[in-house]
């Protein structure tokens, strides 16, 4: 009998391979649904590089000393939207409350502001000048600043009219790139006084022909 042809052998079709996953992570970020920050919903919040040892040496002393969770409660408070700042901070944007006055403040690691993040990002000396106040956060306990930031900023409004101007915490972080004007400090009443009486004094002896 003729022999018969083997049956051939049926082979599954190989599964494709699938390309790696990648593993780079991005930290574009846009602002949530806050009612100053609309304006930067879809849009991409620059990138910063990671923090210093010392960087993050200061924001866990932060967080430890409870001010950088005070200053998130103060933001979520306000409505801000929070997302990561430059040198290990925390930016809030779109902070809906008028007080205080300043364009940023900062409270532990916390830059909190009313400017949409886009506009408080593209800031540069501003979140230098702020940066500092977190440093300054970090070597004063943390919320025990506070008080001694009021004291400061009382004296400077006696001796100039101005918060800012002899306020210590705002010359050390730098008061130009803050945005303020330094003022001259004030005469004392009894100078002027006393200058005054010199004017009249001298105006008697010389009267005008």
């Amino acid at each position: 009998m003729p022999s018969l042809p083997r049956p051939r052998r049926l082979v599954p079709p190989s599964p494709r391979r699938r390309p790696p996953p990648s593993h780079d992570v991005t930290l574009d970020v846009t602002a949530d649904s806050t009612a100053d920050a609309t304006s930067d919903v879809g849009r991409a919040v620059p990138t910063y590089s990671l923090p210093t040892r010392a960087e993050s040496s200061r924001r866990v002393v932060n967080m430890i000393n409870l001010s950088t969770p005070l200053g998130l409660a103060v933001a979520r408070v306000g409505g801000a939207a929070v997302t990561r700042g430059p040198r290990g901070t925390v930016l809030a944007a779109g902070y809906r409350y008028r007080f205080p006055r300043a364009s940023a403040f900062t409270i532990g690691n916390v830059i909190i502001s009313r400017m949409t993040l886009e506009r408080l990002a593209s800031r540069e000396r501003l979140l230098c000048h702020e940066t500092r106040h977190c440093t300054q956060y970090a070597w004063c306990l943390g919320p025990v600043m506070l008080p001694a930031y009021g004291l400061a900023a009382g004296w400077s409004l006696v001796r100039t009219g101005d918060p800012a101007s002899r306020n210590i915490f705002e010359r050390r972080a730098g008061l130009v790139d803050g945005g303020y004007v330094e003022r001259p400090p004030r005469r004392p009443r009894w100078q002027r006084h006393r200058q005054r009486g010199q004017g009249d004094a001298a105006q008697r002896r010389d009267p005008e022909v």
